[in-house]
């Protein structure tokens, strides 16, 4: 099979010839056809993560947004078969620790990244393998096609825990969006599915107008504030702050306009990963936190028990996850687009769907 491959950080991906995986006793092997290409993969491509021990190493095949067919499964497998129709999460949970016993498989204890490490190739190839597949594997509806799945595999699950599952924001709350990328502007439709008033947060006014267009009640562009800043100006349209505000870039800087936007009692859900200049590590207002009871939340993907609910709430609105597809990609466009991200050149979601 074709794969894409680490060779160095920072440099093009290989395109190379690799056996086809084979199905572990109780895994499967999933054709991909499409992928998406997420910002995590960039942080991969560009060797961050050396601060916590969890930096992606050369000869990794990168890609964790895959959907497509199963076309193998072990002996132990009794709830899939080859032809089904799949999405594959990219936390995968072993099926047996308490987390996953629980439904919280995305933080297994001896789970899998997809992507990010040896036990765990990506899908940036034509199959890729897939441990515990009867807890991991998640059946595709017939209405979602392999390009928007890929879209929804981890910007929109990840949007929906996020604000769902961990802020558990409900109708009529303010709910602000810091960085519209691909999930920026997934947290922006899902919270405008889940009935909330939704602020977009952003440097970029075509990606602002993208916001606009898929249910942004209001922008905040902070090169254009004459003077006044994004917590200021983000209090000023949710009548004193958001009830909950999510940070889906990983800098400093918006991670700090996050939490510093909301009101009393308020929600930050800490998304993007941070880069280089971060190191894993941003200094809070943690004594206006205090006075305040502001509560910090982290959120990581979505576990696997959870897409039955992010389906449903997908098919009971207008939420399109292929809306947000902006270019559809070969496996060798894939190093120039990572390069992309370094200047923050990417609008929407691009999917690899030329394997």
């Amino acid at each position: 099979m074709r794969a894409a491959i680490l060779r160095d950080h920072g440099e093009p991906l290989a395109i190379r010839e690799l056996p086809d995986p084979e199905p572990a006793p109780d895994g499967a092997v999933v054709r991909v056809d499409a992928c998406g290409v997420c910002r995590s993969d960039w942080h991969a491509w560009a060797g961050h993560g050396e601060w916590a021990n969890d930096r992606v190493p050369r000869g990794q095949v990168l890609g964790h947004e895959p959907a497509g067919e199963v076309v193998a499964v072990g002996r132990e497998v009794d709830r899939f078969a080859p032809g089904d129709r799949v999405v594959v999460p990219f936390s995968l949970g072993d099926g047996t620790c308490p987390h996953c016993r629980r439904g919280a498989g995305n933080v297994c204890e001896d789970g899998r990244a997809l992507g990010f490490e040896p036990a765990a190739q990506g899908a940036f190839a034509e199959r890729v393998g897939v441990p515990a597949a009867d807890y991991n594997l998640v059946e595709r509806p017939p209405w979602l096609d392999a390009t928007a799945a890929a879209a929804l595999g981890c910007r929109y699950m990840t949007a929906y825990h996020a604000l769902a599952e961990r802020a558990t924001v409900t109708g009529g709350d303010a709910v602000a969006v810091h960085g519209c990328g691909g999930v920026g502007l997934s947290a922006v439709q899902i919270a405008d599915a889940l009935g909330t008033r939704v602020v977009a947060v952003d440097v970029d006014d075509d990606a602002l107008a993208l916001a606009a267009e898929f249910g942004a009640a209001a922008t905040v562009n902070p090169t254009d504030l004459g003077g006044a800043t994004v917590p200021e100006r983000v209090r000023a349209l949710t009548d004193g702050g958001a009830d909950a505000s999510l940070d889906a870039l990983g800098i400093a800087e918006t991670c700090r306009n996050s939490v510093r936007s909301l009101r009393p009692k308020g929600t930050h859900v800490q998304v993007g990963l941070t880069t280089d200049a971060e190191r894993g590590e941003v200094s809070l207002p943690t004594d206006w936190m205090t006075r305040w009871e502001i509560s910090f939340l982290g959120s990581r993907g979505m576990p696997p028990t959870s897409y039955g609910d992010l389906f449903a709430l997908i098919e009971a609105t207008d939420v399109d996850p292929g809306a947000l597809v902006t270019r559809e990609l070969s496996l060798s466009d894939v190093s120039d687009r990572l390069a992309a991200m370094n200047e923050y050149a990417v609008r929407g979601v691009e999917v690899v769907t030329d394997l």
